[in-house]
Protein backbone atom coordinates (compact mmCIF):
# COMPACT_ATOMS: atom_id res chain seq x y z
CA UNK A 1 0.00 0.00 0.00
CA UNK A 2 1.71 3.36 -1.23
CA UNK A 3 0.40 6.03 -0.32
CA UNK A 4 1.57 9.51 -1.84
CA UNK A 5 0.58 13.07 -1.07
CA UNK A 6 -0.11 14.95 -4.30
CA UNK A 7 -0.68 18.70 -4.47
CA UNK A 8 -1.73 20.70 -7.40
CA UNK A 9 0.14 24.30 -8.87
CA UNK A 10 -1.53 27.28 -7.77
CA UNK A 11 -2.26 30.37 -9.46
CA UNK A 12 -1.50 32.82 -7.54
CA UNK A 13 0.23 31.11 -4.14
CA UNK A 14 1.72 28.04 -3.40
CA UNK A 15 1.48 27.04 0.15
CA UNK A 16 3.22 24.74 2.26
CA UNK A 17 1.60 23.62 5.39
CA UNK A 18 3.07 22.50 8.87
CA UNK A 19 2.25 18.94 7.28
CA UNK A 20 4.72 19.70 4.73
CA UNK A 21 1.59 19.46 2.04
CA UNK A 22 0.54 21.95 -1.09
CA UNK A 23 -2.30 23.16 -1.24
CA UNK A 24 -3.91 24.87 -4.49
CA UNK A 25 -4.68 28.35 -3.27
CA UNK A 26 -7.30 29.93 -5.95
CA UNK A 27 -9.26 33.24 -5.96
CA UNK A 28 -11.64 33.57 -8.81
CA UNK A 29 -11.41 36.16 -11.38
CA UNK A 30 -13.17 39.71 -10.67
CA UNK A 31 -16.57 39.70 -11.05
CA UNK A 32 -17.00 35.97 -10.96
CA UNK A 33 -20.04 34.22 -9.48
CA UNK A 34 -18.48 32.17 -6.49
CA UNK A 35 -15.80 32.66 -4.27
CA UNK A 36 -12.50 31.60 -3.53
CA UNK A 37 -11.62 27.75 -2.74
CA UNK A 38 -8.26 25.59 -1.48
CA UNK A 39 -8.19 21.97 -3.03
CA UNK A 40 -6.39 19.17 -1.40
CA UNK A 41 -6.37 16.56 -3.31
CA UNK A 42 -4.28 13.38 -2.08
CA UNK A 43 -3.34 10.38 -3.86
CA UNK A 44 -3.57 7.94 -1.01
CA UNK A 45 -3.00 4.11 -2.00
CA UNK A 46 -1.68 3.14 -5.74
CA UNK A 47 -1.56 0.06 -7.19
CA UNK A 48 -0.71 0.43 -10.77
CA UNK A 49 -4.20 0.02 -11.89
CA UNK A 50 -6.26 1.68 -9.38
CA UNK A 51 -6.28 4.11 -6.69
CA UNK A 52 -7.88 5.84 -3.67
CA UNK A 53 -8.02 9.51 -3.13
CA UNK A 54 -8.81 11.82 -0.31
CA UNK A 55 -10.06 15.29 -1.32
CA UNK A 56 -10.98 18.29 1.19
CA UNK A 57 -12.28 21.18 -0.27
CA UNK A 58 -12.61 24.53 2.14
CA UNK A 59 -14.73 27.00 1.08
CA UNK A 60 -13.16 31.14 1.40
CA UNK A 61 -15.52 32.94 0.34
CA UNK A 62 -19.05 33.13 1.43
CA UNK A 63 -20.60 30.43 3.16
CA UNK A 64 -23.23 28.28 0.90
CA UNK A 65 -25.79 25.59 1.42
CA UNK A 66 -24.77 23.25 -0.96
CA UNK A 67 -21.71 22.18 -2.89
CA UNK A 68 -20.51 20.93 -6.31
CA UNK A 69 -16.78 19.93 -6.62
CA UNK A 70 -15.68 19.74 -10.53
CA UNK A 71 -12.38 18.35 -12.18
CA UNK A 72 -11.60 16.42 -15.34
CA UNK A 73 -9.26 13.70 -15.84
CA UNK A 74 -6.22 13.79 -18.81
CA UNK A 75 -6.40 9.82 -18.65
CA UNK A 76 -8.58 7.14 -18.22
CA UNK A 77 -9.40 7.63 -15.02
CA UNK A 78 -12.85 6.13 -13.63
CA UNK A 79 -14.24 6.35 -10.48
CA UNK A 80 -16.13 3.44 -9.01
CA UNK A 81 -17.26 4.06 -5.65
CA UNK A 82 -16.86 6.72 -2.99
CA UNK A 83 -17.98 8.29 0.15
CA UNK A 84 -18.86 11.37 2.15
CA UNK A 85 -20.11 12.64 -1.39
CA UNK A 86 -22.08 11.86 -4.61
CA UNK A 87 -19.14 11.24 -6.96
CA UNK A 88 -20.46 10.96 -10.36
CA UNK A 89 -18.49 10.91 -13.55
CA UNK A 90 -19.21 11.62 -17.37
CA UNK A 91 -16.40 10.73 -20.22
CA UNK A 92 -13.44 12.05 -17.88
CA UNK A 93 -15.49 14.76 -16.47
CA UNK A 94 -15.81 14.02 -12.47
CA UNK A 95 -18.73 16.22 -10.09
CA UNK A 96 -18.48 15.17 -6.76
CA UNK A 97 -22.10 16.40 -4.97
CA UNK A 98 -22.20 17.16 -1.16
CA UNK A 99 -24.05 14.76 0.96
CA UNK A 100 -27.21 15.99 3.32
CA UNK A 101 -24.68 15.99 6.70
CA UNK A 102 -22.23 17.86 4.68
CA UNK A 103 -23.82 20.53 2.80
CA UNK A 104 -23.19 23.50 4.42
CA UNK A 105 -19.87 25.07 3.69
CA UNK A 106 -19.30 27.89 5.88
CA UNK A 107 -16.48 31.09 5.36
CA UNK A 108 -12.98 28.70 5.90
CA UNK A 109 -15.51 25.88 6.18
CA UNK A 110 -13.95 22.60 4.54
CA UNK A 111 -15.92 19.33 3.64
CA UNK A 112 -13.60 15.81 3.02
CA UNK A 113 -14.38 13.11 1.07
CA UNK A 114 -13.22 10.05 -0.90
CA UNK A 115 -13.02 7.82 -3.54
CA UNK A 116 -11.82 4.62 -5.53
CA UNK A 117 -10.73 4.80 -8.88
CA UNK A 118 -9.37 2.36 -12.10
CA UNK A 119 -7.32 3.75 -14.54
CA UNK A 120 -4.76 2.30 -17.36
CA UNK A 121 -1.16 4.57 -17.93
CA UNK A 122 -0.65 7.61 -16.15
CA UNK A 123 -2.38 8.49 -12.75
CA UNK A 124 -1.89 12.44 -13.34
CA UNK A 125 -3.22 14.92 -10.97
CA UNK A 126 -6.44 17.29 -12.40
CA UNK A 127 -5.33 20.35 -13.12
CA UNK A 128 -8.36 22.97 -12.65
CA UNK A 129 -10.82 22.76 -9.98
CA UNK A 130 -14.08 24.36 -10.19
CA UNK A 131 -16.46 25.10 -7.18
CA UNK A 132 -20.14 25.36 -7.78
CA UNK A 133 -19.19 26.28 -11.43
CA UNK A 134 -16.53 28.68 -10.41
CA UNK A 135 -12.34 27.78 -11.28
CA UNK A 136 -10.44 27.45 -8.44
CA UNK A 137 -7.51 27.25 -10.49
CA UNK A 138 -7.74 28.98 -13.60
CA UNK A 139 -4.13 30.25 -13.87
CA UNK A 140 -1.10 27.56 -13.26
CA UNK A 141 1.36 29.75 -13.30
CA UNK A 142 2.95 30.99 -9.99
CA UNK A 143 4.40 33.65 -7.88
CA UNK A 144 8.13 34.82 -7.56
CA UNK A 145 7.89 36.71 -4.79
CA UNK A 146 6.80 34.00 -3.06
CA UNK A 147 9.07 32.43 -0.69
CA UNK A 148 7.41 29.38 -1.21
CA UNK A 149 7.17 28.93 -4.80
CA UNK A 150 7.95 25.46 -5.77
CA UNK A 151 10.72 27.13 -8.18
CA UNK A 152 12.35 28.70 -5.11
CA UNK A 153 15.53 26.32 -4.07
CA UNK A 154 14.73 27.32 -0.38
CA UNK A 155 11.35 26.02 -0.16
CA UNK A 156 11.10 23.99 2.91
CA UNK A 157 10.44 20.37 1.87
CA UNK A 158 7.54 18.55 3.48
CA UNK A 159 7.87 14.84 4.20
CA UNK A 160 8.30 11.30 1.97
CA UNK A 161 5.42 10.10 0.80
CA UNK A 162 3.53 7.82 3.42
CA UNK A 163 5.36 4.11 2.47
CA UNK A 164 3.64 0.42 2.63
CA UNK A 165 5.02 -0.51 6.02
CA UNK A 166 5.91 2.26 8.07
CA UNK A 167 8.40 -0.22 9.71
CA UNK A 168 10.55 -1.64 7.14
CA UNK A 169 13.96 0.13 6.93
CA UNK A 170 13.44 1.94 9.99
CA UNK A 171 14.40 2.56 13.59
CA UNK A 172 11.41 2.84 16.57
CA UNK A 173 12.07 5.01 19.30
CA UNK A 174 13.57 4.02 22.66
CA UNK A 175 11.00 5.77 25.40
CA UNK A 176 13.78 7.37 27.59
CA UNK A 177 11.72 7.13 30.57
CA UNK A 178 10.73 3.53 29.95
CA UNK A 179 14.02 2.36 29.29
CA UNK A 180 15.53 4.17 32.77
CA UNK A 181 13.28 2.37 34.40
CA UNK A 182 14.54 -0.89 33.08
CA UNK A 183 17.36 -0.70 32.89
CA UNK A 184 17.06 0.09 37.11
CA UNK A 185 15.86 -3.46 37.10
CA UNK A 186 17.96 -6.43 37.99
CA UNK A 187 19.00 -8.22 34.51
CA UNK A 188 16.06 -5.30 32.74
CA UNK A 189 19.38 -3.61 31.09
CA UNK A 190 19.04 -6.76 28.58
CA UNK A 191 15.99 -5.53 27.61
CA UNK A 192 16.34 -1.28 27.85
CA UNK A 193 17.13 -0.48 24.21
CA UNK A 194 13.99 -1.78 22.80
CA UNK A 195 11.61 -0.16 21.61
CA UNK A 196 7.67 0.60 23.86
CA UNK A 197 4.82 2.75 22.61
CA UNK A 198 4.41 6.21 24.62
CA UNK A 199 0.70 6.28 25.87
CA UNK A 200 -1.27 9.63 25.65
CA UNK A 201 -3.70 8.38 28.61
CA UNK A 202 -5.19 11.73 29.40
CA UNK A 203 -4.78 14.94 28.28
CA UNK A 204 -1.74 15.72 31.04
CA UNK A 205 0.38 13.81 29.39
CA UNK A 206 0.10 15.46 26.14
CA UNK A 207 2.12 18.67 28.14
CA UNK A 208 4.29 16.13 30.66
CA UNK A 209 2.02 14.44 34.18
CA UNK A 210 3.94 15.30 37.34
CA UNK A 211 7.34 16.18 35.70
CA UNK A 212 7.40 13.78 33.10
CA UNK A 213 7.98 14.13 29.08
CA UNK A 214 5.02 15.83 27.27
CA UNK A 215 4.41 14.41 23.45
CA UNK A 216 6.61 16.91 22.21
CA UNK A 217 9.49 15.96 24.51
CA UNK A 218 9.16 12.60 23.26
CA UNK A 219 9.15 14.10 19.43
CA UNK A 220 12.22 15.95 20.15
CA UNK A 221 13.94 13.17 21.70
CA UNK A 222 13.16 10.62 18.65
CA UNK A 223 14.92 13.43 16.40
CA UNK A 224 17.72 13.10 18.08
CA UNK A 225 17.63 9.16 18.35
CA UNK A 226 16.65 8.97 14.06
CA UNK A 227 19.95 10.94 13.03
CA UNK A 228 19.55 10.54 9.74
CA UNK A 229 18.03 7.23 9.21
CA UNK A 230 14.11 6.81 9.32
CA UNK A 231 12.69 6.37 12.58
CA UNK A 232 9.04 5.20 14.08
CA UNK A 233 7.42 6.82 16.73
CA UNK A 234 4.30 4.80 18.27
CA UNK A 235 1.73 6.36 20.13
CA UNK A 236 -1.11 5.50 22.27
CA UNK A 237 -4.61 7.76 21.71
CA UNK A 238 -6.58 6.22 24.88
CA UNK A 239 -8.52 8.64 26.54
CA UNK A 240 -12.04 7.73 25.16
CA UNK A 241 -15.11 9.33 27.20
CA UNK A 242 -16.76 6.53 29.46
CA UNK A 243 -13.45 4.95 28.36
CA UNK A 244 -12.89 1.11 28.57
CA UNK A 245 -16.76 0.60 30.17
CA UNK A 246 -15.77 -3.09 31.02
CA UNK A 247 -12.98 -3.11 32.39
CA UNK A 248 -12.88 -0.09 35.70
CA UNK A 249 -8.81 -0.88 36.09
CA UNK A 250 -8.62 1.68 32.60
CA UNK A 251 -11.22 4.05 33.17
CA UNK A 252 -10.32 7.39 31.89
CA UNK A 253 -10.71 11.07 32.89
CA UNK A 254 -13.87 11.69 30.90
CA UNK A 255 -17.29 11.48 31.29
CA UNK A 256 -19.48 9.07 29.33
CA UNK A 257 -20.58 12.45 27.51
CA UNK A 258 -17.97 14.58 27.05
CA UNK A 259 -17.46 13.82 23.89
CA UNK A 260 -16.84 17.48 23.08
CA UNK A 261 -14.15 17.73 25.65
CA UNK A 262 -12.36 14.67 23.90
CA UNK A 263 -11.80 16.73 20.93
CA UNK A 264 -10.78 20.17 21.59
CA UNK A 265 -8.84 19.27 24.61
CA UNK A 266 -7.06 15.87 23.39
CA UNK A 267 -7.14 15.10 19.91
CA UNK A 268 -6.70 18.63 18.48
CA UNK A 269 -3.57 19.48 20.56
CA UNK A 270 -2.21 15.91 19.71
CA UNK A 271 -2.80 16.87 16.05
CA UNK A 272 -1.50 19.85 16.37
CA UNK A 273 1.74 19.26 17.58
CA UNK A 274 2.32 16.49 15.27
CA UNK A 275 1.43 18.34 12.54
CA UNK A 276 4.76 20.76 13.28
CA UNK A 277 6.84 20.70 9.83
CA UNK A 278 10.09 20.26 13.09
CA UNK A 279 8.23 16.77 13.51
CA UNK A 280 7.89 15.99 9.61
CA UNK A 281 10.88 13.40 9.30
CA UNK A 282 9.61 11.14 11.60
CA UNK A 283 7.10 7.90 10.85
CA UNK A 284 4.39 8.14 13.58
CA UNK A 285 2.39 4.93 14.22
CA UNK A 286 -0.56 5.52 16.56
CA UNK A 287 -2.69 3.31 18.37
CA UNK A 288 -6.28 4.76 18.24
CA UNK A 289 -8.41 3.72 21.46
CA UNK A 290 -7.13 0.59 23.02
CA UNK A 291 -10.19 -1.72 24.34
CA UNK A 292 -13.24 0.40 22.82
CA UNK A 293 -15.27 -0.41 19.93
CA UNK A 294 -15.63 -4.77 20.68
CA UNK A 295 -17.43 -3.53 23.69
CA UNK A 296 -19.89 -2.53 22.15
CA UNK A 297 -20.29 -5.89 20.40
CA UNK A 298 -19.51 -7.93 23.53
CA UNK A 299 -20.72 -6.73 26.69
CA UNK A 300 -23.93 -5.11 25.40
CA UNK A 301 -27.77 -5.72 24.96
CA UNK A 302 -28.93 -9.11 26.09
CA UNK A 303 -25.49 -10.73 26.26
CA UNK A 304 -24.59 -12.54 29.41
CA UNK A 305 -21.48 -10.35 29.31
CA UNK A 306 -23.12 -6.93 29.15
CA UNK A 307 -22.14 -4.24 31.98
CA UNK A 308 -24.32 -1.11 31.95
CA UNK A 309 -21.90 1.30 31.07
CA UNK A 310 -21.16 -0.45 27.85
CA UNK A 311 -25.05 0.34 26.85
CA UNK A 312 -24.76 3.60 27.79
CA UNK A 313 -21.21 3.82 25.22
CA UNK A 314 -23.09 2.38 22.87
CA UNK A 315 -26.38 4.38 22.90
CA UNK A 316 -24.69 7.17 22.43
CA UNK A 317 -22.46 6.90 20.28
CA UNK A 318 -19.82 8.52 21.63
CA UNK A 319 -16.77 5.81 20.90
CA UNK A 320 -17.64 5.79 17.52
CA UNK A 321 -18.12 9.05 16.92
CA UNK A 322 -13.93 9.71 19.13
CA UNK A 323 -12.30 6.71 17.36
CA UNK A 324 -13.75 8.42 13.80
CA UNK A 325 -12.66 11.88 14.91
CA UNK A 326 -9.05 10.78 16.26
CA UNK A 327 -8.36 8.81 12.61
CA UNK A 328 -9.92 11.92 10.62
CA UNK A 329 -8.03 14.48 12.37
CA UNK A 330 -4.70 12.51 12.98
CA UNK A 331 -5.36 11.40 9.39
CA UNK A 332 -4.43 14.69 8.30
CA UNK A 333 -0.79 14.80 8.85
CA UNK A 334 0.92 13.12 6.48
CA UNK A 335 3.56 11.54 8.38
CA UNK A 336 1.09 9.59 10.67
CA UNK A 337 0.00 6.08 10.24
CA UNK A 338 -3.31 5.21 11.98
CA UNK A 339 -3.43 1.51 13.08
CA UNK A 340 -6.86 1.06 14.83
CA UNK A 341 -7.33 -1.43 18.00
CA UNK A 342 -8.61 -4.68 17.24
CA UNK A 343 -8.71 -6.27 20.37
CA UNK A 344 -7.78 -10.29 20.50
CA UNK A 345 -8.31 -13.37 19.48
CA UNK A 346 -9.60 -14.90 22.99
CA UNK A 347 -12.19 -11.47 22.66
CA UNK A 348 -13.34 -11.76 19.32
CA UNK A 349 -12.54 -14.55 17.61
CA UNK A 350 -16.15 -16.39 18.18
CA UNK A 351 -18.41 -16.47 15.65
CA UNK A 352 -20.90 -14.06 17.30
CA UNK A 353 -18.45 -11.38 17.71
CA UNK A 354 -15.88 -11.58 14.57
CA UNK A 355 -17.77 -10.70 11.45
CA UNK A 356 -19.60 -7.99 14.24
CA UNK A 357 -16.55 -6.53 15.93
CA UNK A 358 -14.88 -6.04 11.56
CA UNK A 359 -18.84 -3.94 10.92
CA UNK A 360 -18.24 -1.53 14.01
CA UNK A 361 -15.15 -0.87 13.41
CA UNK A 362 -16.17 0.02 9.72
CA UNK A 363 -18.82 2.15 11.13
CA UNK A 364 -16.30 4.29 13.34
CA UNK A 365 -13.87 4.50 10.01
CA UNK A 366 -16.94 6.61 8.45
CA UNK A 367 -17.50 8.72 11.24
CA UNK A 368 -17.00 12.27 11.95
CA UNK A 369 -15.29 12.88 8.61
CA UNK A 370 -13.07 10.01 8.73
CA UNK A 371 -12.54 7.22 5.89
CA UNK A 372 -11.08 4.31 5.07
CA UNK A 373 -8.06 6.35 3.84
CA UNK A 374 -7.33 7.15 7.31
CA UNK A 375 -6.80 3.71 8.21
CA UNK A 376 -3.12 2.19 7.61
CA UNK A 377 -4.04 -1.20 9.49
CA UNK A 378 -4.48 -2.32 12.82
CA UNK A 379 -3.17 -3.80 16.25
CA UNK A 380 -3.80 -7.15 18.19
CA UNK A 381 -3.27 -8.03 21.35
CA UNK A 382 -2.74 -4.31 22.99
CA UNK A 383 -1.62 -5.05 26.42
CA UNK A 384 -2.91 -8.38 26.24
CA UNK A 385 -1.31 -12.07 26.86
CA UNK A 386 -2.63 -14.69 24.28
CA UNK A 387 0.48 -16.65 22.66
CA UNK A 388 1.52 -15.19 19.28
CA UNK A 389 1.41 -19.05 17.72
CA UNK A 390 0.16 -22.56 19.43
CA UNK A 391 2.57 -24.96 17.99
CA UNK A 392 1.56 -28.10 20.08
CA UNK A 393 -2.55 -28.04 18.74
CA UNK A 394 -3.90 -26.53 15.97
CA UNK A 395 -7.40 -25.95 15.23
CA UNK A 396 -8.67 -28.04 13.15
CA UNK A 397 -6.87 -31.14 15.40
CA UNK A 398 -9.43 -33.81 17.19
CA UNK A 399 -9.04 -36.66 19.77
CA UNK A 400 -10.52 -39.45 20.17
CA UNK A 401 -13.43 -37.40 17.52
CA UNK A 402 -13.35 -34.64 19.27
CA UNK A 403 -12.56 -31.38 17.77
CA UNK A 404 -10.42 -28.97 19.36
CA UNK A 405 -12.85 -26.62 19.22
CA UNK A 406 -14.58 -28.24 22.14
CA UNK A 407 -12.21 -27.63 24.78
CA UNK A 408 -13.09 -26.00 27.86
CA UNK A 409 -9.86 -23.56 26.84
CA UNK A 410 -10.92 -22.91 23.55
CA UNK A 411 -14.53 -23.05 23.75
CA UNK A 412 -15.46 -22.78 20.25
CA UNK A 413 -13.37 -20.22 19.46
CA UNK A 414 -12.22 -20.19 15.74
CA UNK A 415 -8.40 -19.14 16.69
CA UNK A 416 -6.05 -20.54 19.11
CA UNK A 417 -3.73 -18.13 18.91
CA UNK A 418 -2.89 -14.47 18.16
CA UNK A 419 -1.08 -14.67 14.36
CA UNK A 420 -3.71 -16.93 13.05
CA UNK A 421 -6.26 -14.31 14.46
CA UNK A 422 -4.49 -11.38 12.84
CA UNK A 423 -4.38 -12.61 9.61
CA UNK A 424 -7.91 -13.81 9.02
CA UNK A 425 -9.69 -10.80 10.74
CA UNK A 426 -7.13 -8.81 8.24
CA UNK A 427 -9.13 -10.79 5.92
CA UNK A 428 -12.51 -9.84 7.08
CA UNK A 429 -12.18 -6.24 7.77
CA UNK A 430 -10.72 -6.04 3.83
CA UNK A 431 -14.15 -7.83 3.02
CA UNK A 432 -16.06 -4.58 4.69
CA UNK A 433 -14.36 -2.28 3.15
CA UNK A 434 -10.84 -1.48 4.07
CA UNK A 435 -8.06 -1.25 1.80
CA UNK A 436 -6.62 -4.47 0.91
CA UNK A 437 -3.33 -3.25 1.56
CA UNK A 438 -4.02 -2.80 5.30
CA UNK A 439 -1.32 -4.37 7.80
CA UNK A 440 -1.60 -5.73 11.25
CA UNK A 441 0.76 -5.24 13.91
CA UNK A 442 0.64 -7.95 17.43
CA UNK A 443 1.22 -6.92 20.36
CA UNK A 444 4.42 -9.35 21.98
CA UNK A 445 5.28 -7.55 24.81
CA UNK A 446 3.88 -9.83 27.01
CA UNK A 447 2.85 -12.99 25.88
CA UNK A 448 6.18 -15.10 25.50
CA UNK A 449 5.29 -17.71 28.12
CA UNK A 450 8.71 -19.44 28.14
CA UNK A 451 10.47 -20.49 31.32
CA UNK A 452 10.17 -24.15 33.57
CA UNK A 453 6.52 -24.73 32.77
CA UNK A 454 6.54 -23.83 28.91
CA UNK A 455 5.03 -27.60 27.23
CA UNK A 456 8.14 -29.15 25.42
CA UNK A 457 5.31 -31.09 23.14
CA UNK A 458 1.90 -32.01 22.68
CA UNK A 459 -0.52 -32.92 25.37
CA UNK A 460 -1.77 -36.45 26.15
CA UNK A 461 -4.67 -37.62 23.52
CA UNK A 462 -6.39 -39.21 26.78
CA UNK A 463 -9.11 -36.04 25.76
CA UNK A 464 -9.71 -33.28 23.96
CA UNK A 465 -9.06 -30.89 27.39
CA UNK A 466 -5.60 -33.13 28.39
CA UNK A 467 -4.24 -32.34 24.51
CA UNK A 468 -4.77 -28.85 24.25
CA UNK A 469 -4.34 -27.88 28.20
CA UNK A 470 -0.94 -30.13 28.27
CA UNK A 471 0.44 -28.46 25.02
CA UNK A 472 -0.53 -24.90 24.86
CA UNK A 473 1.61 -22.51 26.27
CA UNK A 474 -0.68 -19.73 26.98
CA UNK A 475 -0.79 -20.63 30.60
CA UNK A 476 -3.99 -18.59 32.02
CA UNK A 477 -6.59 -20.61 33.60
CA UNK A 478 -9.09 -18.35 30.95
CA UNK A 479 -8.18 -16.35 27.84
CA UNK A 480 -10.53 -14.09 29.18
CA UNK A 481 -8.18 -12.95 31.81
CA UNK A 482 -6.13 -9.64 31.60
CA UNK A 483 -4.83 -7.82 34.39
CA UNK A 484 -1.15 -8.87 35.56
CA UNK A 485 -1.11 -12.43 34.57
CA UNK A 486 0.78 -14.69 36.88
CA UNK A 487 3.78 -17.03 35.23
CA UNK A 488 3.46 -14.28 31.72
CA UNK A 489 6.83 -13.71 29.90
CA UNK A 490 8.05 -11.60 27.24
CA UNK A 491 7.32 -12.23 23.65
CA UNK A 492 9.34 -11.96 20.52
CA UNK A 493 11.18 -8.98 20.33
CA UNK A 494 9.98 -5.98 18.51
CA UNK A 495 10.38 -6.72 14.59
CA UNK A 496 9.41 -5.30 11.44
CA UNK A 497 7.77 -7.76 8.59
CA UNK A 498 7.77 -10.78 10.34
CA UNK A 499 4.89 -12.85 8.89
CA UNK A 500 2.28 -12.52 5.56
CA UNK A 501 -0.07 -9.14 6.36
CA UNK A 502 1.87 -8.09 9.64
CA UNK A 503 3.84 -4.98 9.63
CA UNK A 504 5.68 -5.67 12.52
CA UNK A 505 5.73 -7.25 16.28
CA UNK A 506 5.64 -4.92 18.61
CA UNK A 507 5.84 -3.75 22.29
CA UNK A 508 2.99 -1.05 22.48
CA UNK A 509 2.42 -1.86 25.93
CA UNK A 510 5.74 -1.35 28.24
CA UNK A 511 6.84 -4.29 30.11
CA UNK A 512 6.75 -3.59 33.87
CA UNK A 513 3.30 -1.13 33.61
CA UNK A 514 0.49 -2.29 35.73
CA UNK A 515 -2.40 -3.19 34.13
CA UNK A 516 -4.50 -2.15 37.22
CA UNK A 517 -4.13 -2.25 40.77
CA UNK A 518 -4.58 -5.02 43.13
CA UNK A 519 -6.52 -3.17 45.93
CA UNK A 520 -8.64 0.28 45.74
CA UNK A 521 -5.81 2.87 45.75
CA UNK A 522 -6.98 6.49 45.28
CA UNK A 523 -5.76 8.30 42.03
CA UNK A 524 -6.32 11.49 40.49
CA UNK A 525 -6.39 9.64 36.93
CA UNK A 526 -9.95 8.21 37.26
CA UNK A 527 -8.59 4.65 37.05
CA UNK A 528 -11.27 1.98 39.49
CA UNK A 529 -10.59 -0.61 40.98
CA UNK A 530 -11.51 -4.01 38.94
CA UNK A 531 -12.06 -7.03 40.75
CA UNK A 532 -9.97 -9.12 37.69
CA UNK A 533 -6.83 -7.11 38.74
CA UNK A 534 -7.42 -8.87 42.49
CA UNK A 535 -5.01 -12.13 43.25
CA UNK A 536 -8.50 -13.29 45.40
CA UNK A 537 -11.21 -12.80 42.98
CA UNK A 538 -12.95 -15.86 41.68
CA UNK A 539 -14.20 -14.42 38.65
CA UNK A 540 -17.05 -13.53 36.36
CA UNK A 541 -19.04 -14.47 33.58
CA UNK A 542 -16.56 -12.85 30.97
CA UNK A 543 -13.34 -15.31 32.30
CA UNK A 544 -15.71 -18.05 33.03
CA UNK A 545 -15.88 -17.75 36.60
CA UNK A 546 -12.64 -18.42 36.81
CA UNK A 547 -9.61 -17.07 39.46
CA UNK A 548 -7.99 -13.80 38.20
CA UNK A 549 -4.44 -15.28 38.20
CA UNK A 550 -3.53 -11.45 38.59
CA UNK A 551 -0.01 -11.00 40.67
CA UNK A 552 -0.45 -9.46 43.92
CA UNK A 553 0.44 -5.94 45.24
CA UNK A 554 -0.04 -4.18 42.09
CA UNK A 555 -0.25 -0.31 41.58
CA UNK A 556 -2.48 1.43 39.40
CA UNK A 557 -2.35 1.09 35.37
CA UNK A 558 0.33 2.45 34.27
CA UNK A 559 2.59 2.63 37.08
CA UNK A 560 5.84 0.67 37.17
CA UNK A 561 5.20 -2.40 38.92
CA UNK A 562 8.70 -4.18 39.74
CA UNK A 563 7.47 -7.89 40.34
CA UNK A 564 5.94 -8.25 37.52
CA UNK A 565 8.57 -7.14 35.37
CA UNK A 566 11.04 -9.48 36.98
CA UNK A 567 7.97 -12.48 36.11
CA UNK A 568 8.44 -10.86 32.63
CA UNK A 569 12.32 -11.24 32.26
CA UNK A 570 12.10 -14.85 33.91
CA UNK A 571 9.45 -16.64 31.77
CA UNK A 572 10.73 -14.27 28.47
CA UNK A 573 10.42 -16.32 24.92
CA UNK A 574 12.76 -16.28 23.19
CA UNK A 575 14.59 -16.46 26.21
CA UNK A 576 16.86 -13.59 26.85
CA UNK A 577 20.52 -13.88 26.58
Amino acid sequence: MTRTRTAMLAALTLVAGASGTALAAQTASAGAAAAACTVDYEVQNDWGSGFTAAVTVTNNGAATSGWSLGWTYAGSQKVTSSWNAKVSQSGAAVTAANESHNATLSTGGSASFGFQATYSGGNAIPATFTLNGVTCNADGGTDPTDPTDPTDPTDPTGPSARVDNPYDGAQVYVNPEWSANAAAEAGGDRIADEPTGVWLDRTAAIEGANGGMGLRDHLDAALEQKGSGELVVQLVIYNLPGRDCSALASNGELGPTEIDRYKTEYIDPIKEILGDSKYASLRIVTTVEIDSLPNLVTNTGSRPTAVPECDTMKANGNYVKGVGYALAQLGDVPNVYNYIDAGHHGWIGWDDNFGASADIIREAASAEGATVADVHGFITNTANYSALEEENFSIDDSVNGTSVRQSKWVDWNRYVDELSFAQAFRNELVSKGFESGIGMLIDTSRNGWGGSARPTGPGPQTSVDAYVDGGRYDLRIHPGNWCNQSGAGLGERPQASPAAGIDAYVWMKPPGESDGASELIDNDEGKGFDRMCDPTYEGNVRNGNNPSNALANAPISGKWFSAQFQELLKNAYPPLS
